[in-house]
């Protein structure tokens, strides 16, 4: 059969798995978004449905003034003696640290730190003994993939921490995890950066602290000779068996907007390769060492259907595993229901690095999409945006002034900020706000009162990573600021994927 990457689409970073029974677990980085770090299941390894997210309070989840390079960075799930465990680091506050739960659809424990430096944190479990791994700095100041016994339910160190591996001489070693296969420990990383150089490499040894033998041929999996390729980025993977014997590699990469176009927009994205293993244990990955849009495999049955993006509305989504808010949020600015988000908008806006905005926001997961909604607010200003950055984001929305409301459209990039629109519109008036998307363009309209007005365009690359020099991807938002007492009301939202997919 043939499947097509991503498995996920859209701002899913870091992918990291396992698999209990027939059902496969997977976690991604969620950075400055609460909660945070997604939580999916699947048993066919295409078709995943997001079950919701494991750091769900802010005890678990401080985020004040994380801005879009901080908060949670790469999270790492396990499984052992009928426990979950999530591992990964708040950059902003407090490091690396763990949390566990015996239900994976229930609540996740308070944060267990563990005094190691590092971030991309992972556990292995080995008779008996938990040990911690992550890219940091050992006890006797040697930098590389560091890796110590813990006490599970304390997190102190009972080891030093040892430098086991320094990889293969790329740069930015990162994303460490160790498997025992075959009676053979295995040690995969990423090099490169995670950008068009990025690459996963790996190393085997007999031994848990080593010394590891790198790959003759590594990187066992990278696109980085794939010039013109839409595809780009592979990097940061998991392994994974299924019940049938066969081993599995989920990674992120990333969608360019275009064949020749070094700009990507929806973020780094879940893919998923084929591995297998020689007579001699070793193991190559993908399709040649390459990750492709449409791979075919004869280890899914045939029978099983890749399902599409569908329309995402108020009713067939949920607050807390479709829609984030930015940091952690003041609940008393958001009335939710099935039918309407009702938000009351504060000094914080989307420009602000830190604080707590009045947003709500879902992943932008196919650069082809038609977004609306219709937005009534009685003062201040509410709407919907774009938003990848504090200084990257574009925003329709009904703003009050002196003289009245008014449709605008915002376009921010870097220090340029340009407001068009300017449609006077009658107080209090039922808004339907629409933003029409492709791979290079975005068309911005608003319909009031049966008219129909055209704002203007603003171009996709302008909303780049590229551009941003950030780590997440595109998040379609609803927002409202400094509207006092006084709620806007979002309803009839709606966001279609208009992407057709045909074979490569």
């Amino acid at each position: 059969m043939k499947y097509r990457n991503p498995i996920i689409p859209g701002f899913y970073p870091d992918p990291s798995i396992c698999r209990v029974g027939d059902t496969f677990c997977m976690v991604c980085s969620s950075f400055q978004f609460f909660p945070g770090v997604p939580l999916f299941e699947s048993r066919d390894l295409l078709n995943w449905t997001q079950i919701g997210h494991v750091l769900t309070r802010e005890s678990q989840l401080p985020l004040k003034d994380a801005n879009s390079v901080g908060g949670i960075y790469a999270p790492t799930i396990r499984y052992h003696n009928g426990r979950f465990y999530m591992v990964t680091t708040n950059v902003s506050f407090g490091g690396n640290f763990y949390v566990w739960t015996d239900d994976i659809h229930g609540e996740w424990s308070e944060p267990i730190r563990v005094e190691q430096d590092g971030i991309d944190p992972s556990l292995y479990f080995e008779d008996g003994k938990a040990y911690f791994m992550s890219n940091g700095t050992d006890d006797a100041g040697m930098h590389g993939v560091v890796q110590c016994e813990i006490d599970i339910e304390t997190g102190r160190k009972l080891t030093p921490a040892k430098c086991i591996w320094q990889g293969t001489g790329g740069r930015f070693l990162e994303s460490p995890h160790l498997y025992k296969i075959g009676g053979r420990y295995y040690l995969m990383a990423a090099e490169g950066g995670t950008e068009y150089g990025h690459m996963i490499v790996y190393a085997r040894g007999s031994e848990i602290y080593g010394p590891f033998e790198s790959y003759a041929h590594n990187p066992v999996l990278t696109n980085r000779n794939l010039g013109g390729y839409v595809l780009q980025g592979c990097g940061h993977g998991d392994l994974v068996d299924d019940v049938n014997g066969n081993w599995w590699m989920v990674h992120l990469a990333f969608r360019q907007i275009d064949q020749w176009v070094m700009h990507h927009t929806t973020g780094r994205e879940v893919n998923l390769v084929p591995v297998t293993f020689d007579a001699d244990g070793w193991f190559t990955a993908g399709d040649n060492g390459t990750t492709r849009l449409v791979m075919e495999t004869d280890r899914i049955a045939a029978d099983v259907v890749q399902q599409p993006i569908p329309d995402k509305t108020f009713a067939n989504t949920k607050v807390g595993v479709d829609w984030c808010y930015m940091r952690n949020p003041d609940f008393s600015c958001y009335e939710l229901s099935e039918t309407a988000f009702r938000m009351r908008g504060t000094k914080d806006t989307l420009e602000t690095e830190t604080g707590r905005p009045t947003f709500l926001g879902i992943r932008q997961q196919e650069m082809k999409q038609e977004i609306t909604c219709t937005v009534s607010v009685p003062a201040g200003e509410a709407g919907m945006t774009l938003y990848m950055t504090a200084e990257q984001h574009y925003d329709i929305a009904v703003s009050h002034t002196e003289t009245g409301s008014e449709v605008i459209l915002r376009r921010r990039v870097g220090d340029l900020i340009v407001v068009d629109g300017h449609i006077p519109v009658p107080s209090g008036a039922k808004v339907q706000l629409r933003m029409d998307c492709d791979n290079f363009a975005i068309r911005f309209t608003a319909v009031c009162d049966g008219t129909t007005y055209a704002l203007g365009s603003g171009r996709t690359k302008y909303l780049s990573t590229e551009l941003a020099g950030n780590f997440t991807g595109v998040m379609i938002g609803l927002y409202a600021k400094e509207t006092g007492d006084a709620f806007a009301e979002f309803t009839e939202f709606c966001c279609r994927c208009l992407e057709k997919y045909d074979a490569e």
